[in-house]
Order: C-alpha cells, then sequence, then structure tokens
C-alpha cells in the first residue's frame, strides 16, 4: 500500500512537471543564429537540394561519426552477448509458409534496390544513410524469416562495415586536409545543383553510412538466429 501511494506520488509530480512544461511553452517563429546561417548560406556552400541531411553530413559530421560509432558499439556487445556454442543444430520445427515464401521473393529485391535509391539521394529527397541503411537491414530481417537455408556469412557484412566505416573517416580527414573541415563536402567539385552528381562528397558519404548501418543491424539480426540455431552463419 505504501508502495502504490509512494508510486502515485511520483506520477503525480511527474504529471504535474510535464504540464507545466507544455504550459510555458512557445514556439519560435524566427531561426536562431546558427538555423539562420545553415538556411540562408547551405545550399550554397553545401549544394544539396535537401539541406537537412546535408546538414548532418557537413556541418554536424562529427555527430554523425559519433552515431554509428554508438551503432557499431552495440553490434559489437551484441556479438559478444551471443557468442556461444550450442548443441542445437536442429532445423525449425516449422518450414516457411508459401505466402510468406512468395512475398520474400517479391519484396527482397524491392526493399534492397529503395533501401539504395535513399541513401544515393539523400542530398536530393528525405532519406539519407541511416534510413537507407534499416530499408537494407529489413531486407536481411525478410529473406532470414523467407529463406531458412540463406548463407550469409557475418565475414561478409563484417567487412562491408570495415570498409563503409574506414572510408567514411578517411573521407572526413580529406575534408580536413583538402577542404575547411572534418568531412568537408567540398573535397569533390559541388556539381549542378539539384542534380543526382552534385554536393560533392555527400552521395558518396551517404552511401557508406547506409551500407555500415545496413551491415551492422543485418549482423545483429543474422547474430540472434545463429544463436538460436546454434551455427556460424543463417
Amino acid at each position: 500500500m505504501i508502495r502504490n501511494s509512494f508510486l502515485i506520488l511520483v506520477l503525480a509530480g511527474l504529471g504535474w512537471i510535464l504540464f507545466q512544461e507544455f504550459e510555458s511553452f512557445k514556439g519560435s517563429d524566427e531561426f536562431n543564429p546558427i538555423a539562420e546561417y545553415y538556411a540562408t548560406q547551405g545550399p550554397q556552400e553545401v549544394g544539396a537540394a535537401n539541406l537537412v541531411t546535408s546538414v548532418v553530413v557537413t556541418y554536424r559530421g562529427l555527430d554523425t561519426l559519433g552515431e554509428v560509432t554508438i551503432l557499431f558499439l552495440t553490434a559489437a556487445i551484441l556479438g559478444l552477448l551471443f557468442k556461444h556454442e550450442s548443441e542445437s543444430t536442429s532445423d525449425d520445427v516449422f518450414g516457411t509458409s508459401e505466402i510468406l515464401l512468395t512475398a520474400g521473393k517479391i519484396l527482397v529485391p524491392i526493399l534492397l534496390l529503395v533501401g539504395v535509391y535513399i541513401f544515393i539521394n539523400g542530398h536530393l529527397t528525405p532519406g539519407g544513410g541511416f534510413q537507407g541503411g534499416a530499408v537494407l537491414a529489413s531486407a536481411f530481417v525478410l529473406a532470414a524469416l523467407t529463406f531458412s537455408n540463406i548463407a550469409v556469412k557475418h565475414k561478409v557484412l563484417e567487412l562491408v562495415e570495415s570498409f563503409s566505416g574506414i572510408t567514411f573517416v578517411l573521407l572526413g580527414i580529406l575534408g580536413v586536409v583538402l577542404a575547411g573541415g572534418f568531412l568537408d563536402n567540398k573535397i569533390f567539385a559541388l556539381g549542378t545543383f539539384g542534380h543526382l552528381i552534385s554536393a560533392g562528397a555527400i552521395p558518396i558519404i551517404y552511401s557508406l553510412v547506409g551500407l555500415k548501418v545496413g551491415a551492422e543491424l543485418s549482423n545483429i539480426v543474422l547474430m540472434m538466429k545463429s544463436s538460436e540455431k546454434g551455427g556460424d552463419h543463417v
């Protein structure tokens, strides 16, 4: 009874704090100085039609590097947790349904194509490396659920992940050496505004981020599936 009363008081206090925050909130109808600079100078400096996601790659490139690093550490920690030997090597008891098998054959290639499209066009349309990588990972998840005999090795995904991460950092360093700062996209020509080949190095950076995120998320799913079957691949 005392515990329930205490929880009710805590929840009531949190509710009151949140109510005060919402009550005193006032929206802003003008940019702060940093946002003003992004909005006015960004299109000329970055050369990308999708300024929001391009800011994440260029002006806030170190933040993106930190986010990718967190995702890598998450995948590595899960790999350590799931790394154990299992005596069970039997296949799934239930086979794949005809509906799931047919849907997988149709949707997996489409998801892969859409994922690549999202991060290649991230500087032109809403999307980017993280979104495209998540779509790629969803294709691998569907493939793992649909095709029980799929043979995607962890090593392949690890190589893609490592190559993408190392190249991402190298491009960032080239920005310091050849341009104005870490991940400065002007290490390549900006090209024609609004075209696919434009915004300097942003399409390449987004592609690397998309491949890295997709490989890491897919590796997590495959490690979980492998731990259930006791194998090194699914």
